[in-house]
């Protein structure tokens, strides 16, 4: 029996996909976001490890808060799409259940059949665009971005409904040119029906310390009001619905 290796679980989450959500945070993730604010989802070790139908009978208690709020299931992690075969299977039990689901991913697998089977079975993708640039990219996460961009062109031709989300941070993601130029890529992907924008905080700043892992970032990093709102601006003017959370 395939299980899951299991963080931690929100019953009531509003953030991660439509509506009042079960968000499950599953362990393990490919990258090293400098300003990751879940560094310990990074090992899977140590995790409290369920059955599919386990955390589906437990998903199942909150089907009237679903229906009343528009919501659903939420994978998210770490990175789900790590734990494919069972995400599978979970899915396929909550799909067959009425229930709506939703996969919050970096994008950075390769497409095997357990992931072709989790893309079918999945109703909205949450995919963080780390930076279009390559070298950017891997300053930021420690790993190119084809594997992401190639699992953004999968989806889309899937047809797959797709929330882009973008951390803006300065020096890397809230340059304008940079924003305008990711509105301009992202318009030829039709499915994307929304993109959220997150400015960078410091929230996560002890989760490193507690773990002894040195932080990178500063303040200089922060933004300021008017940069997020000229961001949120030039994805509406692209005519993107737009969040800036």
């Amino acid at each position: 029996m395939v299980t899951g290796k299991i963080h931690s679980v929100e019953t009531m989450g509003a953030l991660d996909g439509p509506g009042l959500r079960y968000v499950l945070f599953m362990k393990g993730c490919p990258f090293r976001c400098a300003y990751c604010h879940n560094p310990d989802t990074w090992a899977a070790p140590a995790a409290m490890e369920k059955s599919a139908h386990e955390v589906a009978e437990d998903v199942l208690k909150y089907r009237e808060f679903f229906e009343a709020a528009g919501g659903g299931f939420t994978a998210s992690g770490g990175e789900p799409l790590m734990q494919a075969d069972f995400l599978g299977q979970l899915l396929q039990i909550l799909k067959s259940s009425g229930i709506h689901t939703a996969v919050d991913t970096c994008g950075y697998v390769d497409i095997t059949a357990e992931i072709e089977r989790v893309v079918d079975l999945a109703d909205l993708f949450l995919l963080d665009i780390k930076h279009l640039d390559d070298t950017r990219h891997k300053e930021l996460t420690g790993r190119s971005n084809d594997k992401v961009l190639n699992f953004l062109n999968f989806i889309s031709q899937k047809g797959k409904d797709i929330n882009i989300r973008i951390v803006l941070l300065n020096g890397y993601t809230a340059d304008e040119d940079y924003l305008k130029r990711t509105a301009e890529f992202l318009k030829s992907y039709p499915t994307i029906s929304r993109v959220d924008l997150l400015p960078y905080h410091t929230l996560g700043v002890g989760k490193w310390r507690a773990l002894g892992i040195p932080y990178r970032l500063d303040e200089s990093a922060l933004l300021r009001p008017e940069q997020k709102e000229k961001a949120r601006q030039i994805f509406e003017d692209a005519g993107f619905n737009t969040t800036l959370q």
